[in-house]
Parts: structure tokens; sequence; C-alpha cells
């Protein structure tokens, strides 16, 4: 095993879409634009959150850490689709592969847990208004952060280092637009059935039993709403839950179908541009989803270029 994976030292060729090239200064043109409005959108709300004291809430706590993962994820993975996009070079460096796997399940794994977290952050200023400040308190919104960050870190040192024990016999080219590990799993020339299984199992821990805990959260959420006799206070409430509920919908959706499903597959190709939709898409459009729906992060915005323009 060793030998094999010594011929690595030259690195990895990421296939992408070389199979059409015709089509790579089209993707190259939508993941740069799609890139650039997921650095402007997420350091915005990051921005924000930092220097409008009305958002030093637990809300934007939250938030601002979605939009931090947000933008480490895109970035640990878009630049080096743009390079291979650009011209006739696929390669990546075994190093940078690697970097590449581990970072990348890190924060994806985090945006697992920190979900469920924004979720819990709802249901209790939902269900016990009242007691939201003395639940929610600075310390365990720094606890629960905390818990996200590691949890993921965790899931990422297992994963990916029982990923690279397998012997890949000569084999570089990565049907995909990234190292991750259910690519990584397909250039094994050996047995994969438990590595699957921990792949498996891992990932259901990771986005199953999460998106349950969230879908059975808004149920009780969406009793409290029914509950409340004010239409104003019913559809205030319902707005605040709606942004999050999607972007969960989103993520979890095509993580599920990117990582759940057996690495060896006829549909590899599709899951393929499932882990595009997941690295580039999704870090993009959470935060207009959060933007143009919430009143008070565009109350922010006009507040921030109100100061601009004044001291401009």
């Amino acid at each position: 095993m060793a030998e094999a994976n010594n011929s690595f030292s030259e690195g990895f060729i990421l296939m992408g879409i070389s199979d059409h090239p015709q089509l790579e200064i089209v993707f190259f043109v939508v993941i740069l634009f799609s890139y650039s409005l997921t650095l402007v959108g997420n350091s915005t709300i990051i921005l924000l959150s930092c220097l409008d004291a009305r958002l030093h809430t637990p809300m934007y706590f939250f938030l601002s850490n979605l939009s931090s993962l947000d933008l480490a994820f895109a970035t640990s993975s878009v630049p080096q689709m743009l390079t291979n996009l650009r011209g006739p070079d696929k390669t990546i460096s075994y190093a940078g592969c690697v970097i590449q796997l581990y970072v990348f399940l890190w924060l994806g794994a985090t945006e697992c847990i920190l979900l469920v977290v924004m979720a819990f952050d709802r249901h209790v200023a939902v269900c016990q208004p009242l007691r939201y400040t003395v639940i929610v308190s600075p310390r365990l919104c720094w606890l629960l952060a905390a818990i996200a960050w590691l949890g993921g870190l965790s899931n990422s040192v297992i994963q990916s280092t029982f990923t690279l024990q397998l012997p890949l016999c000569g084999h570089r080219r990565v049907d995909n637009f990234l190292c991750e590990v259910p690519a990584m799993i397909k250039l094994a020339c050996g047995d994969t059935s438990l590595n699957e299984a921990v792949l498996n199992g891992i990932c259901a821990f990771f986005t199953a039993v999460p998106l349950s805990i969230i879908l059975i959260s808004y149920c009780s959420i969406a009793r409290a709403v029914l509950k409340i006799r004010s239409a104003e206070g019913q559809r205030k409430a319902f707005n605040t839950c709606l942004s999050h509920l999607v972007v969960v919908l989103l993520f979890y959706g095509s993580a599920i179908y990117g990582y759940l499903l057996p690495a060896k597959t006829s549909h590899q190709g599709r899951g393929k541009f499932i882990s595009l939709f997941y690295s580039v898409v999704t870090p993009m459009v959470n935060p207009l989803i959060y933007t143009l729906r919430n009143k008070e992060v565009k109350a922010a915005l006009r507040r921030l270029l109100g100061k601009g323009r004044e001291l401009g």
C-alpha cells in the first residue's frame, strides 16, 4: 500500500467536466460569479453582526458562525476548481488534496451540527420567548458553537484518516471537482466495503439524525405559532424560522444524496454535480435567503451604508 500511495507525490487529476471541454468556460464564469456573491454576502452578514449593536443576539451570533463556515467551505474548494477550469492543467498536489479532504469534511460536518444549534435557538425563541435570554445565554452560545466546530473536526479526522489508508494502486483520476471521501473511496483498488459502511454510518449520524431532530423541533414550533392569536405575531414567527428551514432542506438534501449513496454507484457522474451544488451554490444562497427575508439585517445594512455616506 505504501508503495502504491507513494506514486501520488505528483498529485491527483480532478476530472471535473474535462470530458466536455466546451463547457469549461461556462462553468468557470458561473462558479466565479457564485463565489464572488458568496464572498460579498457572507462577509456582509459577519460585518453587520459585529458592527451593529442591535444584532448582538444569539440568532445573529449563530448566523455569523454559519456565514464564516460558508466562506471557508467555499474557499476550501472553489479556487482549485477555478484553476482547473481555466486551463488544461487539472492536477492538484497530494498535500493539497489531503488538506482539502480534511477541511472540506470538517466544515461540512460542522455545518450539520450548527444547523441543529440554530434550530434549538429558534425553538426557544418561539416556544419559550419569556425565558429566551435566560436559556440562550452568551456562555451557552459559545459552548454550542464550540461543540459544533469541534464535533465537525472529530468527524473529519476519523473519516479522512480512514479513507487515506486505502490502497490506491496508481489511480490518479478523481471523477469529481474536488477531493472528498466518496470520490476518493472510488479510487481504491481493494475492498472498500468497510469504508463504505463507516461512511454511511457516520454520515447518517451527521445528516439523518440532525435533520430528524430539526424537523421534530419545527413541528413543535408550528404548534406554538398556531397558538399565537395575533396574525402579525404568527407572520413574524413564521418568517423568522422559514429562512433557516429553507437552508436546512437545501444543505441536508444535497449532503444526503452525495454521501449516503454508495460510493461506487452508477450515479457517480450525477453525484459530482451534487458536490458542486453544496460546495458552490449553498454557500452563495444562504446569505441571500437570510437577508432577503430579514428586515433586521436589511435595516442594519441601511444604517451601515448611511454611516458610510456620512463619513464620505
